[in-house]
């Protein structure tokens, strides 16, 4: 589906009550050299084979209610499972001790490539080394005979580190966009502390 494009240069306010980021797109389309990945016996993935949405839900908001996802909490229940029980996509778990620290979801939807559609850590497992690992596996897995190309996105609202930890695992970037959406807080669709490096401004009353 295509999209509107911005015209003209300079700066645009923003309507009270929606924010706008700037969205990097990354490929990949070859298995990048191999990076050293240390062994992580403590480490194991798990093929979540049709998700809860309630227990999918809470996963979600854990990994990135600090970097304000909400797409997948716009949907209803119905329209939740439809997603998750695609056959097309592939929910996997990284986990410790039996617990869920993470979430990997490869979207092969699209004929030919595999979106990494979401890539994230509960915040206590940020910084151990497991988003290196995990990223290993993730192209492990979508790398397929019939697969060409891995695309991602991120922008300027996720962990600061994040756009340089996809360069770093073999991704170039190849578009940008601006992304407009409401805020998600001020509707309650997330906790109004949530993700304090992005401004909260109330609308005027």
């Amino acid at each position: 589906m295509s999209r509107p494009v911005l015209d003209g240069l300079g700066y645009f306010d923003l309507p009270p009550g929606r924010l706008a980021t700037l969205v990097t797109y990354l490929e990949v389309r070859a298995p990048p050299p191999a990076r050293p990945v240390p062994d992580r016996p403590d480490l194991a993935l798990r093929f979540w084979k049709r998700p809860d949405p309630a227990a999918y839900r809470a996963l979600y908001r854990r990994i990135g209610e600090s970097w304000l996802w909400c797409s997948r909490l716009l949907l209803d229940e119905a329209a939740l499972a439809a997603v998750l029980h695609d056959p097309g996509l592939e929910v996997w778990l990284p986990e410790r001790s039996g617990e869920p620290i993470g979430i990997l979801e490869l979207d092969f939807r699209s004929f030919g490539e595999c979106e990494l559609a979401f890539f994230g850590l509960v915040p206590e497992a940020i910084g151990t080394g497991a988003g290196r690992w995990l990223m290993a596996r993730a192209l492990e897995r979508a790398f397929r005979p019939d697969v060409r190309r891995i695309w991602v996105h991120t922008c300027h609202f996720d962990h600061p580190g994040a756009l340089a930890f996809y360069l770093r695992s073999g991704f170039r970037p190849y578009k940008l966009a601006v992304e407009v959406f409401e805020d998600p807080r001020l509707g309650g669709l997330l906790p109004r502390t949530a993700a304090p490096h992005v401004p909260l401004i109330e609308p005027a009353s």
